[in-house]
């Protein structure tokens, strides 16, 4: 079994759910007493959300490279960022060492592309919504990203950031990304990408009138897939 390393604290919320889900998946496929080998690196958070807020990218880069060294150092074999904004910063992390980095949309593309859907709502930070990063590699893989209007996509934002990564669960919340997912279906969207990975603390699959495709959910079976191949 490789060592997967995770880079996260992109909130913790969603780190514990990675750890959690690793270990489970690779009981389930192993059996017995089997866990995941995982190093886990966990950043302060509050920091990072600064440089974000302030588009100070090229530091992020240099933190990641550095995170990513370090998970390399410790005896990482397969690197996960723990966020889907924070893959801004895949190439740097890329380029910091050879450990190979799951690229989080790509298990989200794999399974999209196989359930036949070519278009898709996209919900997550305003970074990932908003700047090409994401949605170009969804567009090089055949599938148009739609994002909500520039009101709904605030409301999205600011329940990641004032809610989630703070481990607030709100109904009101709940019901609003209800609404939004709504108006996407209504807009076309034959499925909806939940492209936060603290998203999936707050709505399910009752929530949507067609499937939800959970990248944090996705990211965790591609990378128990790589660490068990032989």
């Amino acid at each position: 079994m490789k060592t997967i390393g995770l880079i996260g604290g992109l909130s913790w919320e969603s780190s514990a759910q990675y750890y959690r889900l690793l270990n489970e998946a690779v009981r389930q496929r192993m059996g017995g007493l089997h866990s995941a080998r995982v190093l886990l690196l966990s950043l302060d958070f509050a920091p990072i959300a600064e440089y974000q807020a302030s588009g100070d990218w090229d530091v992020l880069d240099t933190q990641m490279a550095d995170a990513a060294r370090s998970l390399a150092a410790g005896g990482a074999e397969l690197l996960l960022i723990c966020a889907n904004t924070m893959h801004l910063c895949a190439e740097a992390v890329e380029a910091a060492t050879p450990v190979p980095l799951l690229h989080i949309a790509d298990p989200a593309i794999a399974a999209i592309k196989a359930a036949g859907f070519a278009r898709v709502g996209l919900l997550g930070t305003a970074f990932t919504m908003e700047k090409p990063f994401y949605t170009a590699r969804m567009a090089a893989a055949g599938i148009e990203a739609m994002i909500p209007g520039d009101a709904d996509r605030a409301i999205v934002h600011g329940i990641i950031y004032d809610e989630l990564v703070q481990g607030v669960i709100r109904d009101a919340s709940r019901a609003e990304y209800r609404r939004i997912i709504a108006a996407l279906v209504a807009g076309g969207a034959e499925a909806i990408v939940l492209g936060c990975t603290e998203i999936m603390l707050l709505v399910g699959e009752a929530d949507s009138p067609v499937p939800l495709f959970d990248t944090l959910a996705l990211h965790v079976d591609a990378a128990v897939e790589a660490a068990l191949a032989a």
